[in-house]
């Protein structure tokens, strides 16, 4: 059982998480997690030493939450299996949230990426873990001949991840799964994918 501080806690990176990723880093203030919260300043900085320490610990459970995420969706009966059922989980999360927020590690890559080496830095690691266990099922579906063969194993993985990271902006943008569904049916036909 979590003691009352560990609720405190949690609840204040609840609540960080949702504002960081609808508002942004930098948009997101220590005022507007007191009224997320209802909690006093005071009791945010008892936690916290500042929004740098708060938006640490977010990217880290984010991260952890996402390696869990990948390896259930990236479970299947084969690896050509393995990566349409990501393709799915992937678009069933976004649709999950009416779009809203998109994803945390793109958007704090395109906000962050120049101005905070720290933070571009934990989400380098969260995209490079990403690619190394897409990589991996990729490698597997072309030694079995459900994907295409012609275009390196790492390269695709990175192309995988483009498309649906694009896809889940322009879903975002529009609040209408279509665009990343799209996304997700031309990467099917562009790898060749068989499932």
């Amino acid at each position: 059982m979590k003691t009352k501080g560990e609720m405190t806690r949690a609840k204040i990176l609840e609540a960080a998480r949702e504002l960081f990723n609808v508002k942004g880093f930098t948009a997101t203030s220590i005022n507007d997690l007191v009224a997320a919260t209802g909690m006093q300043k005071g009791s945010i900085y008892f936690h916290f030493p500042g929004k740098e320490a708060i938006a640490c610990e977010v990217l880290k459970d984010a991260s952890d939450q996402f390696m869990a995420f990948l390896g259930r969706a990236l479970g299947g009966d084969n690896p050509g299996a393995s990566i349409d059922n990501f393709f799915r989980c992937a678009l069933d999360k976004h649709l999950a949230t009416g779009f809203v927020g998109g994803c945390i590690f793109g958007n704090t890559a395109l906000e962050m990426g120049d101005s905070d080496p720290e933070f571009a830095g934990m989400i380098d690691q969260v995209f490079d873990e990403w690619i190394s266990r897409v990589a991996s099922v990729v490698t597997e579906a072309q030694k079995r001949g459900q994907i295409r063969t012609d275009i390196r194993y790492d390269a695709l993985a990175k192309h995988i991840i483009a498309t649906v990271e694009g896809g889940i902006m322009m879903s975002r943008l529009k609040k209408d799964e279509r665009p990343m569904r799209e996304c997700l049916d031309a990467l099917r036909i562009t790898l060749d994918l068989q499932v």
